[in-house]
């Protein structure tokens, strides 16, 4: 054999040890809670109505009391998105910015509860932004809880305080987040609640933010860190590595989000193990 097919094959058998230790890497890196993993029986069997049951342009816009009696009215689950005020009270609303749902220019953080109840409505309707405490004692336990934790720094208060309610609650929930510092807090303040990680492809969506704490997040490396109960993961995206893997590989239940009708509900039902919707009705 010449020495040109020895270095040839020397080469290959190189390759394939790297590939082979990248690819053992990556999969440790994603593994999500294997051992001991929670049960989700309880939170299966029902849909899941992304802010509540809401319509913004009628009574009950999104994550408001309104939005979420109706989803209680209707037997569906809720999903909901948990922030703080400048006074460190748990409010609920999905953006920092108050703009798109109050049409004010600035972040929710600026102002404190009582602010926040004096001054604002949502999307022009007579509903305020409600306090989680308040959308707990709505609930009271009629249907689970899918609780998003919305923090996108170091920060952990938002969970502190968060649980500081939610440990009295003796209703059925959850928690999820995108940020993979809040789901390790579960894990380690809070290991029996279940807890998710969120995920997107966040370079595809051009998602603001660090590109390599994106590419990392979009890829789920950091659950052999926080070791999450579930994975929930934007319905667009099922053919990403990441969640092929861990979904045929570990076996980790799933949480679609989000449904937008009834094509995409059943089409989700391959991938997914519980559906969170919005803007039609499941049947």
């Amino acid at each position: 054999m010449s020495r040109f097919f020895k270095r040839l094959l020397s080469a290959a058998a190189f390759i394939g040890k790297c590939t082979a230790v990248t690819a053992g890497t990556y999969c440790f890196l994603t593994m999500p809670k294997m051992r001991n993993r929670k049960n989700l029986s309880a939170f299966k069997g029902r849909y899941y109505a992304h802010r509540g049951l809401f319509d913004n342009n009628g009574d009950a816009p999104e994550n408001s009391l309104a939005a979420f009696k109706k989803a209680v009215d209707m037997g569906f689950g809720i999903e909901l998105d948990v922030t703080l005020s400048k006074d460190k009270v748990p409010v609920i609303m999905h953006d920092d910015s108050l703009f798109r749902a109050c049409g004010e220019d600035s972040d929710i953080s600026r102002y404190t509860l009582e602010e926040l109840k004096e001054r604002f409505y949502l999307f022009n309707s007579s509903e305020r932004i409600p306090a989680l405490a308040e959308v707990l004692a709505t609930v009271d336990g009629k249907v689970p809880l899918i609780v998003e934790i919305k923090c996108d720094n170091t920060d952990m208060t938002v969970c502190e305080e968060s649980f500081k309610l939610l440990d009295d609650y003796k209703g059925l929930y959850c928690v999820e987040s995108f940020n993979p510092l809040c789901v390790n807090w579960f894990k380690k303040y809070r290991p029996d609640i279940v807890r998710g990680q969120l995920s997107d492809n966040f370079i595809k969506g051009k998602e603001k933010g660090n590109p390599v704490i994106l590419f990392l997040c979009q890829n789920l490396v950091f659950n052999f860190l926080t070791k999450p109960d579930f994975i929930a993961f934007n319905k667009k995206y099922t053919d990403m590595l990441s969640f092929r893997l861990v979904r045929k590989l570990y076996k980790v239940p799933t949480v679609a989000w989000t449904i937008k009708s009834k094509t995409e509900l059943e089409t989700a039902k391959k991938d997914f193990d519980i559906m969170i919707f919005d803007s039609f009705i499941p049947e």
